[in-house]
């Protein structure tokens, strides 16, 4: 009964181990070819007889993120400089004044702007935030601390925080939390994330290595 016990323990440890291994590495390439597979609907602007398939016989998987790569840098190049700005200036009024989709379009542009802009701050930390209760913690991301009339018309000194829902985190709650009751990690915006997509159940190493190597030196 023992050396069964021994045995079922050791198929269990392996088991446990091989699966840990080829999760993530098969969520991983899923993704990857969710992704692939997206992108590859670019071909579908090309006309039917010089797509790549009807030229060479085969598809080639990727071929479509090759054209989504090159439309990007061909577009940064162009609009880039002085007359393509003066393009896109005149594109973007004229988007603005149809209705709704102006909207959209003005939206999704600021926030392509504020993430993405050299210098932006969004996504940058991570905190936490007293929520759903007074008594609860929630990670959190800063978002923002420029807030115009919201900062003008509260009594404290407000930032913006994003707290995103798990396992999914790009669904969540934006919240105006005084600056006073946000506490600060350490923690990265990456780990962070794989601490939400887990449950938890990941948490990042603490104390960090990094810092107890430096008191070590210091003493």
């Amino acid at each position: 009964m023992n050396e069964q016990h021994l045995l079922w323990h050791g198929l269990k440890k392996y088991l446990v181990t091989g699966l840990l291994i080829w999760i993530p590495i098969a969520v991983t390439l899923f993704v990857l070819r969710l992704l692939v597979t997206f992108v590859d609907q670019t071909l579908l602007v090309i006309p039917l007889r010089f797509r790549p398939e009807a030229l060479l016989g085969f598809h080639i998987p990727g071929l479509g993120s090759v054209l989504a790569l090159a439309v990007l840098l061909l577009t940064g190049m162009v609009f880039a400089h002085l007359l393509g700005n003066t393009i896109l200036a005149a594109l973007e009024r004229q988007i603005g004044r149809i209705p709704f989709l102006g909207s959209i379009y003005r939206g999704s542009k600021q926030l392509t702007e504020t993430v993405l802009a050299p210098g932006s701050k969004a996504y940058r930390k991570v905190v936490l935030v007293r929520w759903p209760n007074h008594d609860s913690f929630a990670l959190a991301f800063v978002t923002g601390s420029s807030l115009g009339e919201v900062q003008e018309k509260t009594e404290h000194e407000v930032l913006c925080v994003f707290v995103p829902t798990t396992p999914n985190p790009t669904s969540g709650f934006i919240l105006m939390v005084p600056s006073e009751d946000v506490i600060e990690l350490e923690m990265t915006v990456d780990e962070a994330f794989r601490m939400v997509v887990s449950l938890g159940m990941v948490v990042p190493e603490w104390p960090r290595k990094a810092a107890l190597s430096h008191a070590v030196q210091r003493r």
